[in-house]
């Protein structure tokens, strides 16, 4: 199954985990995630299939979060609201999102990529 790379070059985060998937021969296609964010269905894909709380979906110390007042934004807002949000702005989302359509990981972890992608 092919394996999608959410990513941003400049991302520290996202360099480690390409460089623990090129060097555990894990073969994947790379996107650009704030040239190409996913969209709302996507996202709400990777939510129900991480099992994580769209919350953990965001960047929480990026610039763009801190700008944007996000931190109290998300006590309010519901499920849908989130996504919206993310799929408005690639800068917002925690990266890299790594999913092979039945898969989805958010971040980089090592033990989560062992158990996920090896």
């Amino acid at each position: 199954m092919a394996v999608t790379f959410y990513w941003y070059p400049q991302c520290g985060t996202c360099k480690k985990a390409k460089k623990w998937m090129d060097e555990n021969g894990v073969e994947y296609e790379t996107v650009h995630i704030v040239e190409h964010p996913p969209s709302e269905s996507q996202l709400q894909d990777y939510i129900t299939k991480s099992g994580l709380p769209a919350k953990k979906f965001f960047n929480t110390s990026g610039k763009k979060y801190r700008e944007l007042g996000m931190k109290d934004k998300l006590k309010e807002a519901n499920e849908h609201e989130m996504i919206k949000w993310l799929a408005s702005d690639g800068m917002l989302i925690k990266r890299p999102i790594v999913t092979n359509g039945k898969d989805v990981t958010v971040g980089f972890k090592e033990a989560d990529f062992e158990n996920t992608w090896k």
